[in-house]
């Protein structure tokens, strides 16, 4: 996959609105509906390392995907080396569900990073520790309107929703302040462990359809 830089990552955020997280038991499931998705209009994917043989899925992905605009990451990047394996498999960003070695690794060697946090402490110092942007996780915990709080202090850090996020919240989420929302089971469903691919374009569709305009 192309290498990215962290303005071109929110970029793509801002202008695509919609991260699908895959995640599943199933390596060739989960690269086949990675291309289902793409196919259907999502640009911007990631493989969680707790899936299966993630990196496998992973390099898998990021060849079927050469050559096309999407972009492919990796999240769950927590343990040491979890960044460096990832890039090396073809991710071109990462994402963590908290402060820690995976944050400070990917900084390091240049990959943009979702950095996790939910408190506005956690934001701050996700934010001061290189993050790309802030992964809110899980942001159902609050909802909407914590993000309409988050950017009052904060209205220079991208915070991206992500957690507990269904289809008929992504609007009220990007309309109180998130530059994206990332979805994992609502959007992917079973797809990731061999069902219904058929469904899987359903739910792509709705989802889509909640974005911005561009999308609509």
């Amino acid at each position: 996959m192309t290498e990215l830089t962290s303005a071109e990552l929110r970029k793509a955020l801002r202008q695509e609105q919609l991260v699908a997280i895959l995640r599943g038991p199933d390596p060739g499931a989960v690269v086949r509906a990675g291309r289902v998705l793409v196919e259907c209009g999502v640009r911007i994917l990631e493989i969680s390392l707790s899936s299966t043989d993630a990196l496998i899925s992973l390099e898998e992905l990021a060849n079927a995907l050469a050559g096309s605009d999407a972009v492919l990451g990796a999240g769950t990047v927590i343990a040491p080396g979890d960044a460096a394996r990832s890039r090396d498999a073809g991710a071109a960003f990462a994402v963590t569900p908290a402060l820690g070695p995976g944050v400070h690794e990917s900084v390091e060697l240049g990959v943009p990073v979702l950095a996790g946090a939910l408190t506005p402490t956690e934001v701050l110092a996700a934010y001061q520790a290189g993050a790309s942007a802030v992964k809110v996780f899980p942001a159902g915990l609050f909802g909407p309107n914590y993000f309409r709080d988050l950017s009052a202090p904060f209205p220079d850090v991208p915070l991206v929703a992500v957690g507990g996020v269904a289809a008929t919240q992504v609007r009220a989420y990007l309309d109180a302040g998130a530059l994206a929302v990332g979805v994992a089971s609502p959007l992917l469903g079973d797809a990731p462990a061999g069902g219904n691919l058929d469904a899987l374009r359903s739910r792509a569709s709705v989802f889509l359809s909640h974005v911005r305009p561009a999308h609509a």
